[in-house]
């Protein structure tokens, strides 16, 4: 999917080595999805992160990307993407955009990605470098406790922040069938939610693993 219009922007055989050892790690701790995988091995991760930490890219840790954000772990990106369970062409929005490398990986799974980021820095740096890597992701900045009303609904909704509930806005902007994933609890601590909606319109919640994510900030996050 990647075109690269900067010499800046390399995939080398070395870094596609790098990413074939990663996946079979994330596999060996519990990913299934053969196209959740495939989706890791295709985002060059190591465009997402600083040069600083270009030898460390393909280790499954969190770097510091600034504005006190962060890159996700690909274990965690691999875990929450395989959670959604998203299929080609279907609507989903991600709330966080932070790097960009969560949204790589749901438009490698063939998805329509909406992404809304907070902070404005991150905001501008990220979407040029969608943008330069020519991923169809449809970047806004805003609050994404409130999710992205004006494209609603959607099929998928995957936050990438700890929130300290679930945020009204975005179970009603989920399309029948519509599943969104979210991790909730404390600043330090949450357990991922995944909530379906069901024909009747009702909700139903399911608790999966607990991870550790920095705050969804706005209205409906940590304000």
């Amino acid at each position: 999917m990647l075109h690269y219009q900067s010499s800046l922007l390399q995939d080398s055989f070395r870094h596609k080595g790098m990413r074939r050892a990663l996946v079979r790690q994330i596999a060996g701790k519990g990913i299934r999805d053969e196209a959740v995988l495939g989706a890791i091995e295709n985002v060059p991760r190591h465009l997402f992160l600083e040069a600083v930490f270009l030898e460390q890219a393909y280790e499954d840790k969190a770097f510091p990307i600034g504005e006190g954000q962060t890159i996700s772990q690909p274990y965690t990106v691999a875990y929450q993407t395989q959670s959604l369970g998203v299929q080609k062409g279907q609507k989903v929005l991600e709330v966080g955009t932070g790097s960009g490398y969560q949204a790589a990986v749901l438009a490698e799974l063939g998805a329509k990605v909406y992404s809304i980021e907070f902070n404005n820095l991150l905001f501008h740096r990220t979407r040029n470098l969608l943008t330069q890597l020519r991923y169809p992701i449809h970047v806004f900045y805003g609050d994404g406790s409130r999710g992205l009303p004006g494209y609603a609904p959607y099929d998928r909704i995957l936050v990438t922040a700890g929130a300290p509930a679930v945020p009204a806005a975005l179970t009603e902007q989920l399309a029948p069938g519509g599943v969104l994933v979210i991790p909730v609890g404390n600043a330090k601590s949450q357990e991922m939610l995944r909530i379906t909606r069901l024909p009747d319109g009702k909700l139903r919640e399911e608790k999966l693993d607990r991870f550790s994510f920095v705050p969804l900030l706005g209205q409906d996050g940590w304000k």
